[in-house]
């Protein structure tokens, strides 16, 4: 096993390392000048070459992908030089020393994630911070969601299996599998939070947290959450019934369970005391797959409802240019994904040891 967990941490890193230069050089090789989007309408040639200086801007590709590897990685090297790039700054950089050499020393520290060109030079850490939870909120409560109502729907289709009510349920999954997200929010937003608006109390736009009427204190706004949860729960409740419907199917012809019917046991007693636990492995790899999907796919969901999380703040990046978010952001998701993944891997190992022969 503890082999098996060295090589999936290995495997995690080597995958980071891959998405970060990816995402660094697609980004980097945009039309644009990052110093002048810093500067904004001021064309000061002095002013420009000191922000490309200080932003190593001035120096080759290859160096500046090395120096943002420095930046994101938890033991770097930094020069004692206080004019270099790669001086260790306590005002961007959080961290403490581990050795001392004549022209550089090697700190332990935070990952900095640079700051934004657009945001009056805010660190995208402090962004991430700020808008990250919201989005676990929202992917949080959609799994749940999903994972409740598939649950259900599984075992309806299974209790009457061949029916017209099974059918029915699986022709509504395959629909809410192919139906896509932005669609989904954009139909719930206009027949939820305006047509019905009167009845359900639910807004068309707004997130976890908002301002009173005086823009002076937040309050906590649970009935936003309503909505865009259920969007983003609809593909996922769709793939976890159908996905636990097939493999019930398939357990209750095993010979164990004929035997528990021919006992006398109830359908709905045998689903529930023996053929459910037998059937989840798949599931939970779904369930932890979609979870860490969804961190992801809540980009459009969450800037169609103004959800103030993650998504949104891509999008807004993405308008604006600003690379060191959008990068920041793509890398952090990216990271929660692989580790998600990594995780539910070694529990699907302990639970199964066969899987890693």
């Amino acid at each position: 096993m503890i082999p098996y967990i060295a090589n999936k941490i290995l495997n995690l890193f080597v995958t980071l390392l891959g998405v970060v230069t990816l995402v660094f050089f697609l980004l980097n090789i945009l039309p644009g000048d990052p110093a002048r989007m810093m500067l904004g309408q001021n064309d000061d040639l002095e002013q420009l070459n000191i922000i490309k200086k200080k932003y190593a801007f001035d120096k080759p590709l290859s160096k500046q992908y090395i120096l943002y590897l420095n930046d994101l990685s938890p033991v770097s090297f930094h020069s004692n030089n206080t004019n270099s790039y790669t001086f260790f700054d306590k005002t961007k950089h959080r961290g403490f020393k581990i050795l001392q050499f004549d022209s550089y020393s090697v700190y332990l520290k935070q990952p900095f994630l640079r700051t934004s060109f657009v945001n009056q030079g805010k660190n995208v850490s402090e962004i991430i911070y700020q808008t990250l939870p919201n989005t676990i909120v929202l992917a949080t409560s959609s799994i749940i969601i999903a994972v409740i109502f598939g649950f259900i729907l599984a075992i309806i289709s299974v209790l009457y299996k061949d029916s017209f009510i099974d059918i029915s349920i699986q022709f509504v999954s395959t629909i809410g599998m192919s139906l896509p997200s932005f669609f989904s929010a954009i139909l719930f937003a206009w027949i939820f939070g305006f047509i019905l608006r009167d009845y359900t109390g639910l807004e068309m736009t707004g997130s976890l947290y908002e301002l009173d009427d005086y823009g002076e204190k937040y309050h906590l706004k649970l009935k936003n959450l309503i909505l865009p949860s259920l969007v983003l729960g609809i593909r996922p409740i769709s793939v976890i019934s159908q996905l636990l419907r097939n493999e019930l199917v398939k357990v209750l012809g095993l010979d164990y369970i004929r035997t528990a019917r021919a006992k006398g046991l109830s359908k709905y007693k045998i689903i529930k005391n023996h053929a459910l636990k037998n059937s989840l492995n798949p599931v939970i790899t779904s369930i932890s797959g979609w979870f860490a999907s969804l961190l992801a796919g809540a980009v459009f969901v969450e800037y169609i409802f103004g959800w103030n999380g993650i998504g949104k703040e891509i999008v807004n990046a993405l308008n604006e240019l600003d690379i060191p978010v959008i990068m920041g952001c793509v890398i952090t998701i990216a990271f929660i994904f692989i580790i998600i993944n990594s995780i539910v891997d070694i529990i699907y190992v302990k639970l199964d040891p066969r899987i890693k022969i």
